[in-house]
C-alpha cells in the first residue's frame, strides 16, 4: 500500500502515449522503439539491482 503512490505515477507515465488515439493503440510510431528498449533495460536494471540486494543480505546474516 506504501508503495500506491508511485506505481500510479509511473502507470499514469507509461498509458499516456497509448491514449493518444482512441481504439486499441499497443504499437509505438515511427520514432518510438526507444520506449520499448528503455523500459526492458529498466526491469533488467530492476531486477539486477533486486538481486544484489538479496545476495548482499544473505551474506550479512
Amino acid at each position: 500500500m506504501k508503495h500506491l503512490v508511485a506505481l500510479s505515477a509511473a502507470l499514469a507515465a507509461t498509458a499516456g502515449p497509448a491514449l493518444a488515439h482512441p481504439g486499441a493503440h499497443v504499437h509505438p510510431h515511427d520514432g518510438a522503439q526507444w520506449l520499448a528498449v528503455a523500459g526492458a533495460l529498466a526491469v533488467m536494471a530492476l531486477a539486477g539491482g533486486l538481486a544484489l540486494a538479496r545476495a548482499r543480505g544473505d551474506k550479512r546474516k
